[in-house]
């Protein structure tokens, strides 16, 4: 039993230590989104226009940001694989491929972004809400050939266990983001007035920042320059693009349809209004910002799976697995008694509006209800990734979130009467399956590792 909950202690110690830069850098990214919200919502005052223009055009071009982000993440497992192998040569052949390949993908995903800027008026928004929201759209789209090329180095860099240098990167650019944020919104240092534009132009310089300095990082390291250094021109760019590709595509599938959960519920939320979009938002914001200190744990989890994973040590991704859930269950617990006891206090630093700020307190309990199955989901789809197991996790989040979560919301939203905030219990129906069935997948897995060990 000493040893048991030693090696638990170790675990869960290893876990922190790699999810706490990873948690630093999300929190950069918690504080933009906040901000823009904030600033946004402070510089429309009463009007409710300006942040559920933010809150339409940031939801729709997040399902080609989940597509973008879900394939560069199909590097960090198999890079985590051969680094314990100490297949060198390998790892850097398959970022030189990264390099090529994810750059390309996010050109071709920002013209698929632009040219889906028409259907924005076909979603039953309010038309002011969509004229505002289709620059801000625009610049989401520019950003994504930067945060390609970004998460070729970020990736590789969780591969092989550094998540420090990334989040450096991150809170460099974010506290830029931020400043220049109230430059442009608000028309400061003679720039002028620019609104929700100028929350999107921060945006994008900031992502623009972010491989460049992570890229120059990568030269000056000599431990890192070392990868540089075994490029070739041998290099097998199809055979690896493909395995990238096989092992992102799940990955991005699963992100993408989770993704398409939140934005067609906030599509139904613009049937109901102005300030239905901008009171979602609010809520939105928070549970982002709860659910990246989650995620961070599972890129953390990830890392530590495939690692050991690599080394074919079963007994230690169990330590891993259960170190993970149990920190997941706790953190969701408490996210659950944060939100009930200050629902009314949350929606004050976004908006002035009444309207909002009591129908975002209602949304807020619902918020909270989710938080639990949201963490323990998220840790077992991180437990899969660094298995390399993510053929199903498409196949379940398409039951869980297309076939579930959105009729149950709309079916509570608009038949039983419960209005906006109905279509946030479509959340929990979702997330609820989700963690069910990924967790019966991750343990099949984990059993038929043991039999075959």
């Amino acid at each position: 039993m000493g040893n048991l909950r030693e090696k638990y202690l170790s675990k869960a110690g290893e876990l922190l230590k790699l999810a706490m830069p990873v948690m630093l850098a999300q929190l950069g990214y918690i504080a933009v989104q906040v901000a823009d919200s904030s600033m946004v919502g402070m510089y429309g005052g009463e009007d409710a226009v300006p942040l559920a223009a933010v809150a339409f055009g940031s939801s729709i071009s997040w399902l080609f940001t989940f597509l973008c982000m879900g394939i560069s993440i199909g590097l960090t497992p198999i890079v985590g694989e051969l680094f314990v192998q100490e297949r060198r040569q390998e790892m850097a052949h398959y970022m030189q491929t990264s390099l090529v390949f994810y750059p390309i993908f996010g050109v071709i995903c920002m013209a698929l972004q632009i040219a889906s800027e028409p259907l924005l008026y076909h979603l039953g928004q309010p038309i002011e809400v969509v004229d505002m929201a289709l620059p801000y759209y625009r610049l989401m789209a520019y950003c994504l050939p930067f945060g390609m090329l970004y998460g070729s180095f970020k990736q590789f860099l969780e591969g092989v266990g550094n998540t420090k240098s990334a989040m450096i990167v991150s809170v460099i650019t974010n506290i830029i983001n931020i400043a220049l944020n109230y430059i442009f919104i608000f028309g400061k240092c003679g720039c002028a007035e620019m609104g929700v534009y100028g929350a999107g132009l921060a945006t994008l310089v900031s992502r623009i920042l972010n491989p460049m300095i992570l890229g120059l990082y990568f030269v000056c390291s000599k431990r890192y320059r070392e990868y540089l250094s075994l490029f070739s021109r041998k290099v097998d760019y199809l055979r690896n693009a493909m395995r990238l590709l096989k092992l992102g595509f799940p990955i991005a599938g699963q992100m993408v349809l989770e993704a398409a959960a939140f934005i067609v519920t906030g599509v139904m939320m613009g049937w109901f209004g102005a300030e239905a979009i901008s009171a979602n938002q609010v809520g939105n914001t928070y549970g982002n910002c709860t659910f990246m200190m989650i995620l961070s744990l599972g890129s953390a989890t990830t890392i530590c799976v495939s690692h050991a994973f690599g080394r074919r040590d079963i007994e230690e991704i169990a330590a891993v697995v259960r170190s993970a859930l149990t920190m997941a269950v706790i953190w969701g617990s408490a996210v659950i008694v944060a939100f009930v006891t200050m629902r009314h206090a949350m929606p004050l630093l976004f908006t002035e509006n009444r309207e909002v700020i009591l129908l975002a307190s209602q949304m807020l309990i619902i918020y909270a209800t989710y938080q639990l199955s949201d963490a323990v989901q998220c840790i077992f789809v991180a437990i899969l990734r660094g298995l390399q197991q993510v053929k199903s996790i498409a196949v379940i989040s398409f039951v869980a979130y297309i076939v579930l979560n959105i009729p149950a919301g709309y079916i509570a939203a608009f038949h039983l009467g419960m209005g906006a905030t109905g279509l946030i219990v479509g959340y929990i129906v979702g997330l609820s399956v989700a963690a069910l069935l990924y967790g019966i997948q991750a343990y099949r897995y984990m059993r038929y590792l043991r039999k075959i060990s």
